[in-house]
């Protein structure tokens, strides 16, 4: 039912699709310009290898392909690096462009991995794939992933497969062995092969001898014992790798696909044989208008990719007992998506860094809002100018290939203009207020990093929202108990020396002890306290990084 209404919805106006360009035109590989609706915004296509305008086909919508995960081990660190990147660039398009992004992500469940996994665990592929299934959708969860509309198995879709690879058959671009295999016959499209380099390269090792071209590439596999097998007109068998995308993100896309979107990886030849198959089957010259590929996780001062063949890798569970997914999420803003990416320590410890700084400033924005923070006087006009090129340097940046490393530095400049007019004094009696511009501030910068996908200060009103109010209630009084003992432990005295010099009353300054005592002391336990000058602010959190912060940097009660 889902399918046949996503297609109604893409093909709702007559000649809809003829109005997309190079549909059965030509017989080269050079990728055509689509026609339709322009979004404004420039993307690296891997077609072309250079940026080119991102038109699609319908007005606010973007259709949307991704390969997923073949599920026979945990999910790790360079997957989510893959996943995440793209969320972000499907939450620019939609909550900050307007596009509804239709997106469908296949499900590997059935592969060479997957049954040799089974057999070495003594189970059924089946459910080892549905185990390692369910396990990557709570990873993608825990990373604050948007799901796609679908997720779709091959093993629902074989009948699909099998009609798919007769009609590439009748269309004279493969052939069935008599074996029982069919491969895609490469020399039947000549020179189209090739889209993303690599087309003189053999890719498949096995059946040589049966093939016409060493290029060939299995659609179908005949199977072996014990192995999980179909019935077709081939005989038993499972489908090969490359088709499983083909067919699927046709029976739900139709012959026209926006973007498409993996790790560079899979350009060659996963994507490659993809188009191949595709635009064989439905006879056009450009299936998937943008191909997009995000670059690898290293481990750094490693040449080597993150994967699981090579060991090397961190599971995103394990990696999430240390860091946090808005922290992951910083980690990825700070490069650009199709660049490859250095994990380490220290490139996680810039994240959390940066992610704090703006979290710091959120906090003493609302302080000087509320009226807790006494400032130096605020140069509000330049406050308000700095908000406004933020603004448009970000959109800039995102509208350029979704620059989010660029858009970031903007943001953080932001929040340092903002830092260096927040001068906290013990009094400002008099000065005049301009809490307004923060107030503008705080909502940009939670409502752009929302955008992201970093949550972090909504979470946080969320959790104090679901706090108990007595704890609130106790928290509170016991600030303001706390509050009025420093400032009597506060009050000076004038001196005996007659020269209106003033000092603390000396058996006073053990409640001030007592009072910076108290303030660390609460922090393990989630409170953290702030003095600031006479009045002092509260906020109940669990964060392990604040923890180390106060307890690094106390506050000076004796000035």
């Amino acid at each position: 039912m889902w399918r046949n209404t996503v297609k109604s919805f893409l093909c709702g106006s007559k000649g809809l699709r003829a109005k997309i360009r190079g549909s059965c035109s030509t017989s080269e590989k050079k990728w055509v310009q689509p026609t339709g609706f322009d979004t404004g915004l420039k993307t690296f296509n891997s077609r072309t290898k250079q940026k080119e305008p991102l038109i699609l086909a319908r007005e606010g919508v973007a259709t949307w392909y991704s390969c997923g995960p073949t599920v026979y081990d945990h999910a790790h660190l360079g997957h989510a690096c893959s996943y995440v990147r793209f969320d972000v660039l499907q939450r620019i398009l939609s909550r900050l462009f307007g596009i509804t992004v239709i997106h469908a992500m296949v499900i590997t469940d059935i592969d060479d991995k997957i049954i040799q996994r089974g057999w070495q665990e003594n189970i059924s592929p089946t459910i080892l794939a549905r185990t390692y299934e369910e396990e990557f959708k709570k990873d993608m969860m825990s990373l604050k992933v948007i799901p796609p509309v679908v997720y779709l198995r091959v093993t629902e879709h074989v009948a699909q497969i099998v009609a798919f690879v007769q009609r590439i058959i009748e269309n004279g671009n493969a052939y069935a062995t008599k074996e029982g295999d069919v491969y895609f016959d490469i020399q039947s499209i000549g020179d189209r092969y090739g889209k993303f380099g690599g087309a003189g390269e053999s890719h498949e090792a096995t059946g040589g001898s049966s093939k016409k071209d060493v290029r060939d590439f299995a659609l179908w596999k005949q199977s072996k014992p014990q192995e999980p097998h179909w019935e077709s007109p081939w005989g038993p068998g499972r489908p090969g790798w490359h088709i499983e995308c083909s067919t699927i993100a046709s029976s739900v896309f139709g012959s026209q696909l926006d973007i498409h979107s993996g790790g560079v990886d899979l350009a060659f030849p996963h994507h490659e044989n993809e188009v191949a198959q595709c635009e064989a089957y439905h006879q056009c010259d450009q299936w998937g208008n943008y191909f997009l590929h995000s670059g690898h996780l290293h481990i750094k001062g490693s040449a080597e990719k993150m994967s699981k063949s090579l060991k090397n890798y961190i599971t995103i569970k394990d990696f999430l007992q240390s860091y946090s997914a808005n922290e992951f999420r910083m980690f990825c803003l700070l490069t650009k998506y199709r660049s490859a990416i250095d994990y380490s320590n220290s490139s996680m410890s810039e994240a959390r860094g940066s992610l704090a700084t703006v979290s710091t400033f959120y906090n003493d924005a609302q302080a000087y809002i509320k009226g807790q923070l006494q400032s130096l006087p605020v140069q509000d006009s330049l406050l308000w100018e700095r908000l406004a090129k933020t603004k448009s340097s970000v959109m800039a940046a995102l509208s350029d290939d979704f620059d989010t490393p660029r858009a970031m530095n903007a943001i953080m400049d932001l929040v340092y203009q903002g830092n260096r007019q927040l001068q906290p004094v013990s009094t400002a009696a008099g000065a005049t207020r301009c809490p307004e511009v923060f107030g503008a501030m705080v909502v940009y910068l939670r409502d752009i990093l929302e955008v992201f996908g970093i949550d972090q200060f909504h979470d946080k009103d969320v959790e104090l929202a679901s706090q108990s109010g007595n704890l609130q209630a106790v928290v509170e009084q016991l600030t303001q108990f706390r509050s009025e003992v420093r400032a009597f432990a506060l009050t000076r005295q004038s001196t005996s020396s007659g020269n209106n010099q003033e000092a603390l009353y000396s058996d006073r300054i053990p409640l001030l002890k007592a009072s910076d005592d108290l303030r660390r002391n609460l922090a393990p336990l989630g409170v953290l306290i702030k003095d600031r000058g006479a009045n002092s602010t509260w906020e109940l959190t669990k964060k392990a990084s604040d923890i180390r912060r106060v307890e690094s940097n106390p506050s000076q009660s004796i000035s």
